[in-house]
């Protein structure tokens, strides 16, 4: 049976994560699959930093004492991963979720998002893990990598949860963009819901012609409206959003190679950094 695939850490934005996935829920009629994953600590290295400098005499007894140090540790984030978890399962179904399970791992959380969403309809995470929570203005470093990797949507919590009550779809016409755009006809999760395209490009017959042929795919039955406007995508894009009550931005997501984004930049990285309300983006 398919379900939201919701991902949880320590961060501040486990409660947001929480919430988004109780929607997502409720819309999809689908179960709440709760995962928390402890990453392995690279302990070669962590050892070769703290023993370097020390004598061979002494090496054997830190390496012993270094090991039992780390199992400590690992035993401590599992405990914190269950009560996590534990306090995760707890707010998802006082906001009305019935089914919830907890599926907790150590390893590497990308390869683990990778095998648990097999069974998902979409994967739910938050912007910025435990490790980034005072870097303001950035992502978490896995956001990225794990978009890029994802076959399925992938929808980022910003940190206050709203629920959303508009959609602003950043269209460009692109086959990435025209992917969301059948995720928007075809979802429970944007049934009734309305919906602006917003296509950032010069004002002419033929981005009319998509912007029209866009809203048209959406149904009469929808509240669309369209905006087309020749400003920098990241600027009109974020300034549509900052104006729009219960606001959330779906987008087609990471259209250029990595190492192209290396070079001029990621509309999607960018609005995904900006932007305080939650982003569906789909490959």
């Amino acid at each position: 049976m398919e379900h939201v695939l919701t991902c949880i850490d320590a961060s501040g934005y486990a409660d947001s994560v929480c919430d988004l996935a109780a929607w997502a829920s409720q819309r999809l009629e689908m179960p709440v699959e709760l995962l928390h994953v402890v990453q392995r600590s690279d302990a070669v290295a962590a050892r070769g930093d703290r023993s370097g400098a020390i004598g061979l005499g002494v090496k054997s007894s830190l390496m012993e004492e270094l090991v039992k140090m780390e199992a400590a540790e690992t035993k401590l984030k599992v405990e914190r991963g269950r009560m996590l978890l534990a306090a995760a399962e707890k707010r998802l179904r006082e906001r009305g979720v019935a089914d919830v399970r907890m599926v907790h791992r150590h390893g590497g959380i990308i390869e683990t998002i990778l095998e648990r969403e097999q069974g998902a309809r979409v994967v739910i995470i938050g912007k910025r893990g435990d490790s980034h929570e005072f870097a303001q203005g950035h992502i978490g470093s896995n956001i990225e990598r794990v978009v890029r990797a994802s076959t399925k949507p992938v929808l980022i919590a910003s940190r206050e949860y709203t629920e959303p009550q508009n959609i602003i779809f950043a269209y460009d016409a692109s086959p990435a963009a025209d992917r969301a755009l059948e995720r928007l006809v075809e979802s429970p999760l944007f049934t009734g819901l309305p919906v602006n395209i917003v296509m950032a490009d010069t004002d002419n017959e033929a981005h009319r012609r998509a912007l029209n042929s866009a809203a048209a795919r959406l149904g009469e039955e929808r509240i669309v409206t369209t905006t087309l406007d020749s400003g920098k995508p990241e600027s009109l894009i974020a300034a549509i959003v900052e104006q729009t009550a219960g606001a959330m931005l779906v987008m087609g997501a990471y259209g250029h190679s990595p190492i192209r984004t290396l070079i001029v930049g990621s509309t999607t990285t960018t609005m995904i950094r900006t932007v305080h309300v939650p982003v569906l983006l789909v490959r």
